[in-house]
């Protein structure tokens, strides 16, 4: 199995010895780039046959997250906590992994270039799965909000905000920090994944570890706040984990700050007619 972690070991290995099949599957696993292609595969694919699987079973679990006596169940150490985050980290999987794909490839280039010279790599995976931990992470602190907006009846049946005031007003924020100097700072280095692997490039397990985790990071200050929308759509509105994941696939890979700006001035514009909406709603006031 150490070929799995250090395939320069395998690179230019002779499988002429081994049966057809194995013959095949030893070279595959020897190229980075295609064990990259089959991690993000295989992670997004994961997140999706989670999401699946609790979608089936979704009216039992909204009864139980969002009555009442939530809070006094005893839930929020026990079980609910669990589901909670269980359901953000699918989230994860699903709308992140992808827009993870480029900086994995070009890691995974560089990786195969450095291996067909004999130098010692890393695999894939474990640069992978520091950026998942990242996201993980945000999927813990996600869940203790949600269950916080539950207890405090912020959540409807649907796990989405009871007011629409405060989903104008997520919206409103998430369009903002789209304009914000941390939010582009962010996204560069996202976009730009061959440069900083070229500065920082590290040939161990814990140093790729590393450079995952760092990644991460800059992956979670480019998009925590466009993922924080689905707490005003509903959490576990599969349109809305679509097109968000989508752009912010699509942001990573684009040129410029047009689709950025775009993006938020969009947003923002949501926000806004959620803020109006809910004013009509209670329009004309009345005196007290």
């Amino acid at each position: 199995m150490r070929y799995a972690w250090d395939m320069s070991q395998s690179a230019g290995f002779n499988f002429s010895h081994l049966p057809a099949a194995e013959r095949r599957l030893g070279a595959a696993f020897a190229r980075p780039k295609f064990v990259a292609i089959a991690c993000v595969i295989a992670l997004t694919l994961l997140g999706w046959l989670s999401l699946a699987l609790m979608t089936a079973q979704m009216d039992s679990v909204v009864a139980a997250l969002c009555r009442p006596s939530f809070a006094a169940a005893g839930l929020w150490s026990g079980g609910g906590f669990v589901v909670v985050a269980l359901m953000w980290a699918t989230m994860m999987l699903v709308m992140m992994m992808p827009s993870a794909a480029p900086m994995i490839l070009t890691y995974a280039e560089i990786a195969e270039t450095a291996a067909h010279k004999g130098e010692r790599i890393v695999s894939p995976f474990v640069i992978a799965a520091g950026y998942s931990v990242v996201w993980l992470g945000f999927a813990h602190i996600a869940a203790l909000a949600q269950l916080a907006l539950t207890r405090t009846a912020l959540l409807d049946s649907g796990m989405a905000t009871a007011s629409a005031l405060l989903s104008g007003a997520i919206f409103i924020g998430a369009g903002l920090y789209q304009f914000s100097a941390l939010k582009l700072a962010c996204l560069t280095q996202c976009r730009q994944p061959f440069s900083f692997f070229f500065t920082h490039w590290e040939t161990t397990r814990r140093g790729v570890f590393k450079l995952g985790l760092s990644q991460g990071l800059y992956c979670l200050g480019c998009c925590w706040a466009m993922m924080l929308v689905m707490f005003a759509v509903g959490v576990m509105n599969v349109l809305w984990m679509v097109v968000l994941g989508v752009a912010m696939t699509v942001e990573k890979i684009a040129r410029g700050k047009w689709l950025t700006y775009g993006v938020g001035a969009a947003l923002i514009a949501i926000g806004v007619a959620f803020v109006v909406a809910s004013f009509a709603a209670h329009w004309p006031l009345r005196a007290i």
